[in-house]
């Protein structure tokens, strides 16, 4: 038998409150830990077999001769990069209090679970920013190089974070009003979007530096109200940035009407795309909801809890 004992790791889906896109170009995002959680339990095997069980689907293979798959790629490639330093093989275990299809993280939360818990496996004992490294890796592996982190930072460091790529920074900050999270109904991959706004920002350099500027400074400014606990602020910051992704192309018709009838609502101060737009997920600085929404709502507070070893 194994001398290895079961290792089980949670970790929770993510947000980004402001700074999509304009991130990848400098600026600091900001995105919060939500309660919502991925949850991985690594069985060690007396041989070198990995087997993978999932909502996504199911997987086996020979630790040594790892193949690839469609359905699980971000999990497979986590594996392969720490195939090396694994003592054997293993079930692994993934179930999510969450949808892959809502925008709440799900790739970057089961990476950063299973970087967690391959790391405490191989007996290496990474720092958390060397956990970070290592699972920023296997995502730019997956996405072609593409993706800022953020995510990814929220879901291991947990709480409201601020978050610059390079040179790297991560700021905790103080807490949020109650947030609501509303979903759409449909989303385009995050890499399909930015490829979309790389290409339209061909035709116009200038005017799209420009936007980068404003949502840079608009961040800057939500920072600050953040830590004022200006919550009027924030709400107006956050309705700013909404237009800014609007220009910058990643607004449809649907999010227009959601976001719309979610700010009408008195208790709402703001209504905003989260993530990198083209479908996915509304975030409101507020929770009323209006009569007949046709639209679903997905429960979310902000978790103080990254990943993290389960008792």
């Amino acid at each position: 038998m194994s001398g290895y004992s079961t290792i089980r790791v949670s970790a929770p889906g993510s947000i980004m409150l402001m700074g999509e896109h304009a991130v990848l170009r400098g600026a600091r995002a900001i995105a919060c830990a939500v309660n919502s959680y991925i949850h991985v339990e690594l069985i060690p095997r007396q041989d070198r077999q990995v087997l993978i069980h999932s909502a996504l689907g199911e997987y086996s293979a020979c630790l040594d001769q790892l193949t690839t798959s469609d359905d699980l790629s971000f999990v497979v490639t986590a594996v392969r990069q720490w195939a090396d330093r694994l003592p054997c093989g293993f079930n692994l275990n993934i179930e999510s209090e969450f949808s892959h299809t809502v925008g709440l993280g799900s790739s970057a939360a089961v990476v950063a679970a299973l970087t967690v818990a391959l790391d405490r496996f191989a007996g290496t004992e990474l720092s958390r920013e060397q956990q970070f490294d290592a699972a920023l890796r296997v995502i730019h592996a997956v996405q072609n190089g593409r993706g800022s982190g953020t995510d990814l930072a929220a879901s291991l460091y947990g709480g409201l974070i601020a978050y610059r790529v390079s040179p790297r920074e991560l700021v905790p900050l103080n807490g949020l009003p109650p947030i609501s999270l509303w979903y759409v109904g449909y989303k385009m991959k995050t890499p399909a979007v930015l490829e979309l706004v790389e290409q339209r920002s061909q035709r116009f350099p200038g005017l799209y530096a420009g936007l980068d500027k404003l949502m840079a400074d608009c961040c800057a400014e939500a920072e600050v109200a953040i830590n004022a606990s200006d919550w009027d602020a924030l709400g107006e910051l956050m309705n700013y940035y909404q237009g800014l992704m609007d220009a910058l192309g990643v607004n449809d018709a649907q999010l227009s009407e959601l976001i719309y009838r979610l700010r009408a609502e008195p208790g709402n101060r703001a209504a905003k795309i989260s993530g990198s737009g083209l479908g996915d997920c509304v975030v409101v600085l507020g929770q009323d909801v209006p009569d007949g929404l046709a639209y679903e709502q997905i429960p979310v507070a902000v978790s103080a809890r990254g990943a993290e070893l389960d008792a």
